[in-house]
């Protein structure tokens, strides 16, 4: 089964038919002001107009209200609700019910314990997971500001739904992490970026081709993705 893929923190046209032209499964649209990535629903609506079908459309919420859910949804239709802050499992029940919507449930995880914590609190009423790199204490955004994590801790783990790895991927290492973890799906951000909240095009492209081993992929992944993503996502990690 091809691993499927998601290009998270799409805020512009070339960035959104990169993905779109490489395959990718699923993009990420940020709705949370502090991040780098984020964007309006009016915008956001704009750009997923460009593409009739394609790639899911998952919206990235932190700790938002119903609210700022009916908004958002009124502006651009989602595929997937990505709920990244510190939302409990009533509360992702009480969304799925309210809004009809899949929800994906971002966890930080550093152990084994932790992972097995996340299965337990969310395995039975998120729809999809995503294990992220903790942040570090003094960390302003949820998304894997630390980096990539120990992707052995997800091996043989029993996680009930379908689940992303994310947390400092790049095409020069997400076919190294996809293999070590064991993982069905793969999240990234920064490490396809060639600066701060500004996807490259052509690193897109080799991340999603690196995901799913296509030939030449890690060619290209270590003359663009080592001098550049990876360096950005070593730097950040970051998935908001």
């Amino acid at each position: 089964m091809s691993v499927t893929v998601k290009i998270c923190g799409i805020t512009t046209a070339d960035a959104l038919d990169a993905a779109v032209a490489a395959g990718a499964d699923m993009i990420g649209l940020v709705f949370f002001p502090p991040s780098p990535r984020a964007i309006t629903p009016d915008a956001a609506a704009a750009l997923s107009a460009r593409h009739t079908g394609g790639p899911l459309r998952v919206g990235l919420f932190v700790d938002a209200d119903d609210a700022t859910l009916a908004a958002t949804l009124a502006a651009i239709p989602l595929d997937i609700l990505q709920l990244h802050g510190e939302e409990d499992a009533a509360r992702l029940a009480a969304i799925r019910a309210r809004f009809g919507i899949r929800v994906m449930k971002a966890v930080g995880v550093a152990t084994r314990a932790e992972v097995t914590e996340a299965i337990t609190r969310f395995g039975a009423v998120a729809d999809l997971l995503l294990f992220d790199a903790k942040p570090p204490p003094d960390a302003t955004r949820p998304g894997g500001n630390a980096g990539a994590f120990d992707w052995s801790i997800m091996q043989g783990a029993a996680v009930p739904v379908p689940w992303l790895l994310a947390g400092g991927l790049s095409p020069g290492n997400v076919a190294e992490a996809i293999a070590t973890a064991g993982a069905p799906g793969v999240d990234v951000s920064s490490g396809v970026e060639r600066a701060r909240g500004v996807k490259d095009a052509a690193l897109i492209t080799a991340f999603i081709a690196a995901a799913r081993g296509e030939a030449g992929a890690r060619g290209e992944a270590g003359a663009r993705g080592e001098a550049g993503a990876r360096g950005e996502a070593g730097a950040r990690g970051e998935t908001t």
